[in-house]
């Protein structure tokens, strides 16, 4: 199982831009089987890619613990990042109706799909020399991708879409990750192994390009703040691309040419 890669990945070497490419043409290939399906196959779909990385996700906890840390408790990896969330999203967006489920669709096309395409296009904590955790992440974060392209699909069949309540989901989160930060300081009091959910923990520095430089020059407080001001802002943004791109303002969920 702890099976070593023959050389170090790196940041733009090779293992990264091979798994990238990989990542776009398994996307394409996906977006045209699925362009066509009809909402609520959407929706199970969704809910079946949140199931499987749930269970995923529990695989590569159990070998964080064998493998990684060799049976230390550390939090190092907890799922609660920026990009952990649209695994429980997906899985849940099925059971949730209106608005509720409207913000989760959001979510995981902008929120979700700007911290998959900033992991993969930097992915320096993923690139660790064990091929299982590697492989792991970067299927996950390419599954991310799919998420947030079926959600597209979906809300591209209803209604211009709030960004709201989407915002407002963010917030929740961010507050749990930071309660999640704070919670382990106090518990572990071990830097190597407690978390940096949404790289906002208070008490160290964050490893984030830029953003380190901020918390260096300013303080981790003022980095904090700029760094979930520029997530919102970046998101936003990409909400306002799709709602010029695909998003009208009626619905047309089930056209004549839809298939399940």
């Amino acid at each position: 199982m702890d099976v070593l890669f023959a050389e170090s990945p790196t940041v733009f070497g090779t293992i990264h831009l091979a798994f990238v490419t990989l990542a776009i043409l398994i996307n394409i290939a996906v977006y045209h089987l699925i362009k066509n399906k009809r909402e609520d196959f959407l929706l199970k779909l969704l809910w079946a890619l949140g199931l499987f990385m749930m269970i995923a996700e529990v695989f590569k906890q159990w070998f964080c613990y064998t493998y990684i840390y060799d049976g230390q408790i550390a939090l190092i990896y907890f799922p609660w990042q920026l990009c952990s969330l649209s695994m429980y999203l997906s899985f849940a967006a099925v059971y949730v109706k209106g608005k509720a489920q409207e913000a989760v669709l959001v979510y995981l096309s902008t929120f979700s799909l700007l911290g998959a395409v900033m992991a993969l296009a930097y992915p320096e904590g993923m690139l660790l020399d064990e091929i299982v955790f590697t492989v792991h992440s970067f299927i996950y974060h390419a599954l991310i991708i799919t998420e947030s392209m079926i959600a597209i699909l979906i809300l591209m069949k209803r209604v211009r879409p709030s960004f709201r309540g989407a915002l407002l989901m963010y917030g929740v989160t961010v507050v749990i990750a930071e309660l999640i930060n704070c919670l382990a300081r106090l518990i572990i009091h071990d830097p190597a192994r407690e978390p940096d959910m949404f790289y906002i923990n208070p008490f160290y520095m964050t490893t984030q390009p830029v953003f380190r430089d901020i918390a260096e020059r300013s303080g981790v407080a003022l980095e904090i703040a700029v760094y979930l001001l520029c997530i919102v802002l970046a998101s936003y943004l990409i909400f306002l691309v799709e709602s010029r791109l695909f998003y009208s303002g009626t619905s047309h969920s089930y056209s004549g040419n839809s298939r399940s």
